[in-house]
This record gives structure tokens, C-alpha cells and sequence, in this order.
């Protein structure tokens, strides 16, 4: 099988093609999916029934864990050009009555954007809108040579046997069916999955936790005309109009989501700018681009696969957006998934890895649903405000002191949630060696304390010559090896891998700050960045064949 360049693509049509793997929809998910595989010289091919420009976006935070990501595969830096306002620019939450009120407290560095060094991380996170993110990956993407990008181009219906996934795919423009054989279907088509329905997975939870709008617009020079300095968003809470406001692009566009207003049932491109300016209490030239309703759900995939046919991102799971994590855990779904895919496709991956996708991403899907259910619940704050918060008086000055610190206080797990980011972990997958002594606490939403346990993110540090620890692992599998004294162990695990195809990074790691994060002499690392064993001998091929799913975990 072989690819074309997606650009030379672009118009035309054929009547059948083959790839090692279909992804239906090319959102950030489909396309880090699409990167994962064809990093690994997979073949496949994505999908996407809308052209993906010019859409207006709820997600606007690219976190730590996700520009790690970025990092590995070269483009951390895309990213960075890609920033609108530049790096430095300040990711502080500005509580205000209103941009033209008064200040009522600050989150200074939220998501922990703030450019520099950190031990805990390689990458800090990135405000950024969702549509940047998504040039940056689809730029990249389409430069593999074995990854094809097709939009407009949309799914009608599949079939499976043993033996691979027929799929029949319509070219919009052409008003022609292309038919698509390929190993596996991967679903990254978003909260109305076709995918979905295909397999007979049901969404479980709530709908309509709450109804919002996300009204995107221009205002020249409204930057300057408040006195709260840069920021992120402004939460403005009063009891007229609360609702967040905040900086989105160049160009002076920004966005704006107004609270529960009594009485006003729609929104509208008419009646949003007087709205916006009812808000602020500035009155410039509003011109509104979009006004998109859209309902906080909270739901969950009963099942996320069907023998060759996948899920990943919205597909599966929704919640709030409160903590910035959709678009976030949708990118991790498909790392997860595609070094897996590309494992059993390349031979050395063993019939149980693939089923540990699902067993390995549902507990941290559930954990952090929960997550932004509690930083969800914390909105409220922002409502039943005594009018008098913008009186000029003692009562007012009072009032917003309190107001201040309750929203400080409350508001600030979501704002600093680095325990989420980081500390998902697969202990309980079956790919992941166990240890004595249980499984560990359920680990905070805002601590993040690293740790080698098995499942868990590898611990990160910067070795003296500048570099992060994670530009040394390998693309496979890496056995990291500290101190003076495990050579022959290196040694063993090296033919233990070449013997079973399994790729493997040695990397010795002499640096005592780093070896105490680990506590034993060697660390296997997966693809992923996830620890796979740990120990201070290596203990045989078995270590491997679990680590890679060819046993399971009651061999």
C-alpha cells in the first residue's frame, strides 16, 4: 500500500484505494492520530467532511501534557510561532465586575503557560485557539510522506470481517463514492459520531447540564480602553450580565459567553453586540462574526471498539469545558491509541495491547469528567452578586472583598490543575507491571507530584547540558538505566528486544537528581512517556512481552 500527498490529492477522486488505517474526522484528535501513525511509517488516511476553516473555537488551551506531545514529534516550536500574542504574553484570570469596573482578584499564570524551565514538565501550556492548533497539526501532518488528508470528503457506512474494515466514503464536491479497504477505522468524528452509531456504542450521562453561547467578535481597541492589564479572560461578574469576555487573536477579535441572563431566552448576531457592550460597559464598534448556542454535557462511551473499529476524543467522551481539558484528552486518546495501532501492525505488538486502549484511557476519561464537573460547579460563584458589588461606597468596597476572595479561592482548581494534566496514570492496565504495596492514592486535581510507579507519566528533569530528559527516549520502548552499575542488565534487555522485533532505546542517566525521582536502577519507559516496569535487574522477556500486550495479565 502507498500514499499520495494529500495536496496533489485535493480534487481528485478514484474509485477504490487501500490504507493500513481510515481516521474519520481531521479535528486535533484525527490529526495527532494521524501524526502518531505516520510518524511510524503507517499509511492512512483522514477524512473530514468540512474544510476546517474559519470555525469559531471553544478551546483555546494547549496544555503541558499536550505540547509534550508536540515536542516529540518536532513541532512544539510551530506551536509557539503560532501564538498570537507571543509567549510572554501574561495567562492571567481577571475576576472584574465588568473590563470598564472593578478588579476583584487575579490567577496569575493560569493553565502554567508562563514560558522558562520547570522540573515537573518539558513543555509549559499554550492559550492559543483551537483553529491554530489545528493548522500547526495539519501542516505537519500532511508533510508525512504516508499520511493523506481528504476533506470534504465524508463517511457513509463500513463492514468488517476478520481480516480488515471496507469503508465507503463520498467526495461532497464530486458527488462520487470512493470505496477504502483498510485494517483498521478509527472514529474521530466528534460528539455525533457516525463511527459511534456504526459500532452500537451508546453515550451514558447527562445532557444540558447548562446552555451557553460563544459569541466571537472584533472591537477595535478594546484592549486599551480597561484599566485590569492583559489577560486571558475576564470573568465579569455582576448581577446585570455576568458572563466571561477575554482576548482570542490578532486583530483585536475576541470571545465572549454571557451567563444566565433573565429573560433573554436567544442571542442572536443583532442583539449580541448590544449585549457585549451591556456587558463591558464600554461602548466601542462591536462587530460579531459568530454567535454559536451549545450545551455542557457530561457523557461517556459504554464501549470504545469493535473488533477493528475504534473511538477516540468527543467520539466517546464530553463534558464542561471549565479546566480546558476536551481537546487536550482527545490529542492523548490518539498517542495512546496510534503507537498501539502501529505496534500490531508492524508485528511486534501481541493481541491484548490494543484492548488495553480502552482499559487504559476510560479511568482517566471518568477522573478527569469529574474534574471538570467540580471546576463546572464552581461558575455558580459568579451568580446571586449583590447589586451592591459596583456601588462606590463602603458596602460596595465590602462586597467585592468578599466576592474577591471567595472567587480566588474557589475558582482556582480549574486554573491550576497541573494534578490533572499530569498525573493520569495506567496502574491497572494489563500491559502494566504491577507492585507490591497497592495501588496509590487517587492523586490531586491540582498537585502534581511525579512519581515511577508502573502507568504513571515518566518524571521529567532537565539534565545539566540543557537538555530534557524526554529528548533521550527513543521512539519505541526506552530502558533508562542509572548509576555506574547496570550494563550487563542493558545489555540483557537489548537482545531480550531484538530477539522479539520490539524496539529499544538504551539511555544511561547519570545524574542523582533525576535517579531519585525513579528509586530503582532501571525504568522502562513505553512510547508514550508512560512507565512501563521498573527494577533493579532485568527480569527477562517477559518484561517485554507484557509491556507490548503479547501476554496478559494472568500469564
Amino acid at each position: 500500500m502507498t500514499a499520495t500527498n494529500p495536496n496533489r490529492m485535493r480534487g481528485n477522486t478514484v474509485a477504490a484505494r487501500q490504507t493500513e488505517v481510515l481516521i474519520c474526522g481531521a479535528g486535533p484528535a484525527g490529526l495527532a492520530l494521524a501524526i502518531e501513525l505516520g510518524s511510524r511509517g503507517i499509511d492512512c488516511i483522514v477524512v473530514e467532511r468540512n474544510d476546517r476553516v474559519g470555525y469559531a473555537p471553544r478551546a483555546k488551551t494547549t496544555h503541558t501534557r499536550t505540547r509534550e506531545h508536540f515536542r516529540r514529534w518536532g513541532i512544539a516550536n510551530d506551536l509557539a510561532t503560532a501564538a498570537p500574542f507571543g509567549l510572554d504574553y501574561p495567562s492571567d484570570v481577571h475576576f472584574v465586575t465588568r473590563l470598564s469596573g472593578y478588579s476583584l482578584a487575579i490567577i496569575r499564570d493560569a493553565f502554567n503557560c508562563a514560558p522558562g524551565r520547570n522540573e515537573l514538565y518539558a513543555e509549559h501550556s499554550q492559550w492559543i485557539p483551537q483553529y491554530r492548533v489545528e493548522e500547526v497539526l495539519r501542516t505537519h501532518a500532511g508533510s508525512l510522506a504516508t499520511v493523506d488528508i481528504l476533506f470534504e470528503h465524508e463517511f457513509v457506512s463500513a463492514g468488517q470481517d476478520e481480516t480488515g474494515v471496507t469503508c465507503h466514503i463520498r467526495d461532497i464536491r464530486a458527488a462520487s463514492r470512493i470505496d477504502i479497504e483498510c485494517h483498521y477505522l478509527v472514529g474521530a468524528d466528534g460528539a455525533r459520531s457516525a463511527i459511534r452509531d456504526l459500532i452500537g456504542a451508546q453515550m451514558q450521562g447527562r445532557y444540558g447540564l447548562a446552555h451557553a453561547y460563544n459569541i466571537v467578535f472584533r472591537a477595535p481597541g478594546l484592549a486599551a480602553m480597561h484599566a485590569h492589564g492583559p489577560g486571558i479572560m475576564y470573568w465579569q461578574t455582576n448581577p446585570d450580565v455576568p458572563g466571561m469576555i477575554g482576548p482570542m487573536d490578532k486583530d483585536d477579535l475576541w470571545y465572549f459567553m454571557p451567563g444566565k441572563i433573565p429573560g433573554l431566552d436567544r442571542i442572536d448576531l443583532a442583539t449580541a453586540a448590544d449585549l457585549i457592550r451591556r456587558a463591558t460597559g464600554i461602548d466601542v464598534p462591536y462587530e460579531v462574526l459568530s454567535a454559536d448556542e451549545w450545551a455542557a454535557s457530561e457523557f461517556i462511551a459504554d464501549k470504545y471498539s469493535d473488533r477493528r473499529i475504534f473511538l477516540i476524543g468527543d467520539a466517546c467522551h464530553l463534558h464542561p469545558p471549565t479546566g480546558g481539558y476536551g481537546m487536550n484528552m482527545g490529542i492523548s486518546d490518539a498517542v495512546d491509541l496510534g503507537w498501539k495501532m502501529a505496534a500490531v501492525l508492524r508485528n511486534w505488538g501481541g493481541k491484548y495491547l490494543l484492548g488495553s486502549y480502552e482499559q487504559e484511557r476510560r479511568p482517566v476519561h471518568r477522573r478527569v469528567i469529574d474534574a471538570a464537573l467540580s471546576n463546572f460547579s464552581t461558575v455558580s460563584l459568579h451568580l446571586a452578586i449583590p447589586p451592591a458589588i459596583e456601588e462606590d461606597s463602603q458596602e460596595g468596597a465590602a462586597v467585592r472583598a468578599e466576592v474577591g476572595a471567595r472567587l480566588a479561592d474557589g475558582r482556582l482548581q480549574e486554573f491550576r490543575s497541573l494534578g490533572v494534566m499530569l498525573g493520569c496514570s495506567y496502574d491497572a492496565s494489563p500491559i502494566t507491571a504491577s507492585e507490591p504495596g497497592g495501588r496509590p492514592d487517587d492523586p490531586s486535581m491540582r498537585d502534581y507530584e511525579p512519581t515511577a510507579r508502573p502507568g504513571a507519566r515518566a518524571p521529567h528533569g532537565w539534565l545539566s547540558d540543557g537538555r530534557s530528559l524526554y529528548d533521550l527516549f527513543g521512539p519505541g520502548f526506552t530502558l533508562l538505566s542509572f548509576g555506574h552499575g547496570p550494563d550487563l542488565e542493558c545489555q540483557r534487555a537489548e537482545a531480550d528486544a531484538a530477539s522479539s522485533g520490539i524496539p529499544l532505546t538504551t539511555v544511561r542517566i547519570d545524574d542523582g537528581k533525576i535517579a531519585a525521582l525513579y528509586e530503582q536502577r532501571l525504568a522502562l519507559i513505553r512510547p508514550d512517556q508512560h512507565v512501563a516496569w521498573r527494577g533493579n535487574l532485568w527480569e527477562g522477556p517477559r518484561i517485554l512481552m507484557r509491556a507490548t500486550g503479547q501476554l496478559n495479565s494472568a500469564d
